[in-house]
């Protein structure tokens, strides 16, 4: 191979961004995750005659139904964010993320409301297995929540920049994750909350 040959060869780009593929890897290996917490919490549920257990709270199933309202409107907001994004709209973007920031950051803080409240009426780690899984399965969710919401707002402070194509990778990279975030929810809210 000649040196002239060897400079018009133009390195390959990948037909989809590594940033993707790895969070779509990570959210391939975190749905595993949670799918064998949800297998334990049914298992330990199926070994006991009364669930709840004796002298354990009963959870809050309405003021979460509202909680769940308001993250399923965070990725609502997501989703207008990107497609103004995309459309050139950055005004309508930032305003958007901001949106979304705000209602998953509500979520968060309503969910810690809740446990001092669960807390307060009784339900710890330690008062049975009942609360030990519960704060298992629902502060590992909050737990990718705060990530994600660290990713979005990371995403909205480079919303300006320079690098168009690199914004556009980000946005898609961390709605993956704020997408899994959204969908795990509903799961873990009628395994954990309804049945």
């Amino acid at each position: 191979m000649t040196s002239s040959t060897s400079t018009r060869i133009k390195p390959r780009k990948p037909a989809i961004p590594n940033g993707i593929v790895g969070m779509a890897i990570f959210v391939a290996a975190e749905t595993m995750f949670f799918a064998a917490l949800i297998s334990s919490y049914l298992i330990l549920r199926a070994g006991v005659p009364v669930w709840p257990p004796w002298g354990q709270p009963r959870l809050p199933i309405w003021t979460t139904t509202f909680n769940t309202l308001v993250l399923f409107a965070s990725g609502v907001f997501l989703y207008r964010a990107k497609k103004q994004f995309f459309a050139d709209q950055l005004a309508g973007a930032k305003k958007q993320f901001v949106l979304c920031l705000g209602t998953g950051g509500f979520f968060i803080l309503f969910q810690g409301y809740e446990w001092t409240q669960l807390i307060s009426f009784g339900l710890t780690l330690t008062s049975s297995n009942y609360g030990g899984i519960f704060y298992l399965i629902i502060g590992l969710h909050a737990l990718h929540a705060i990530g994600a919401l660290l990713g979005l707002t990371w995403v909205y402070k480079e919303l300006s920049g320079d690098d168009k194509a690199a914004i556009r990778v980000n946005i898609t990279t961390i709605q993956l994750l704020w997408y899994f975030v959204v969908g795990l929810w509903p799961l873990l809210y009628l395994t954990v909350y309804i049945l």
